[in-house]
């Protein structure tokens, strides 16, 4: 039990959901601690668009009044919610003043099962506009990496995974529609997991970005993310067991023609394959086939979803790079480039790798380097976005044009100090299956849960 004289930031949400619900502390009690870690601290790596101190609290003594406190998954568990994600009482910022929506008259509904399981919404994280880049700032601010802050924490859900890795939270809502729960992750040292198609509710934009787009989780272990992903799927009774042996993939292959891994993520990649073997997986060499017209596919795609996410705003107010990219878009669907038929096909023939290899699991490097320094990108030009972007991140958007659930694991620390991870991608349906993998490899190498140095108010148990 902790004395009322400690914190409880840094506690993990299932040790915080355990401890409200015994009657240990109170929701109340957790989101104070959380909320004065905030104020103190979120000046350093910028992560909250808005903190809802006053109705966080409001929240938090409902739910320690509540009757059923005993049947709530995540009983006063702080979380952060995504700044595009509806949230009622809040605008939906989008990553701008240019892209933002009116205040939401109700909760998304990843929301709503988040606060039916008991969990308090302390503020709303920042994203680049739209959630189209992998570094996360705008006009107002920079988000940085706690890791090193001159480091971006990556994209799209940037914020969230800051204040993860931070402390400030001890799990976050994110979304990813070409990487953007799975790269953050990786930047920040976090598990983060993109479920498959249909396995959460999405409703992100538009059109879920032509059904590229789903809500995850960000979370400093594997338990927590599959707390998380559990509450977001609607399958709190879901159990997560160790697979039995797996025949493993293993590709450095990118999917982007000229970009390599570099030897920190060959060593990650190296790491995470040990640790797997150790457990009784059998791992072999095998690259997925990208095929050359893949890349011209996804990209059409992507600017024909930005294109449509903008078609109802003011673009005079927008970014350059988010003008161009949605232009781009335009003529992508002028030319009849974006097609159902393609992604069908691509989904299949991801499909049939699988199964005629006989693979369970395909692990990739997370990143192909280092994440870039953190700055104002969203006034440098879309070239150079774009030249960014693709380097150090290009192994996550196939799997997005598939529909197929990925999990960032992290795996160890660079020679330059940063965190570094794996990508574990598996057939439709597969989400617990990636989990359960991703809990053996931090059973045989536990990683650091927080960046050195965060969180500045840590929990002790007694």
């Amino acid at each position: 039990m902790l004395h009322r004289s400690t914190t409880w930031v840094g506690a993990t949400a299932k040790e915080i959901a355990r401890a409200v619900r015994r009657g240990d502390t109170s929701a109340t009690e957790v989101v104070a601690d959380h909320l004065d870690s905030i104020r103190a601290y979120d000046r350093i790596v910028g992560a909250f668009r808005e903190v809802r101190a006053v109705s966080a609290v409001a929240e938090a003594e409902t739910v320690d009044e509540q009757p059923g406190l005993g049947n709530l998954a995540l009983a006063g568990v702080p979380i952060a919610v995504k700044e595009n994600t509806p949230v009622a009482g809040l605008p939906t910022w989008n990553g701008s003043a240019g892209a933002r929506q009116p205040v939401a008259e109700q909760d998304h509904e990843v929301v709503r099962r988040l606060r039916g399981a008991g969990a308090i919404v302390v503020g709303v994280t920042r994203m680049p506009e739209l959630g189209i880049w992998a570094t996360t700032d705008d006009a107002d601010g920079i988000t940085r990496n706690p890791w090193r802050t001159d480091r971006t924490p990556g994209g799209s859900s940037g914020g969230s995974a800051a204040a993860v890795a931070a402390g400030l939270v001890p799990i976050a809502h994110g979304n990813d529609g070409l990487g953007s729960v799975r790269i953050p992750a990786a930047c920040c040292g976090l598990v983060g997991l993109k479920p498959g198609r249909g396995s959460v509710p999405a409703g992100i934009g538009t059109n879920d970005w032509y059904g590229l787009t789903e809500n995850g989780i960000l979370a400093t272990t594997v338990a927590d993310a599959h707390l998380g992903y559990s509450v977001l799927a609607g399958s709190t009774t879901s159990s997560l067991r160790p697979p039995d042996a797996l025949r493993v993939a293993v590709s450095l292959r990118s999917p982007v023609t000229g970009v390599f891994p570099d030897a920190g993520a060959r060593q990650g990649l190296s790491d995470a394959v040990r640790l797997m073997v150790a457990e009784g997986h059998g791992a072999v060499r095998a690259d997925p086939v990208y095929p050359p017209a893949l890349a011209t596919k996804v990209l059409a795609t992507w600017f024909a979803a930005v294109h449509l996410d903008t078609a109802e705003l003011d673009g005079a107010r927008l970014q350059p790079r988010t003008r161009r990219h949605a232009a781009l878009g335009a003529r992508a669907l002028a030319r009849g480039l974006v097609r159902d038929a393609d992604r069908a096909a691509w989904r299949e023939r991801c499909q049939n790798w699988f199964a005629e290899g006989r693979y369970d699991v395909l692990v990739t490097p997370a990143l192909a380097t280092a994440p870039p320094a953190a700055g104002r990108w969203s006034a440098r030009s879309w070239a150079a976005n774009m030249l960014a972007n693709t380097r150090y991140a290009p192994y996550e958007a196939p799997w997005n044009f598939a529909g197929f659930p990925g999990l960032v694991v992290p795996v160890g620390v660079r020679p330059d100090g940063l965190p570094v991870g794996v990508q574990l991608i598996g057939p439709p349906g597969t989400e617990l299956l990636l989990l359960g993998l991703a809990g053996q490899i931090e059973q045989r190498a536990p990683w650091r849960r927080h960046a050195p140095g965060w969180p500045r108010m840590a929990a002790r148990r007694t």
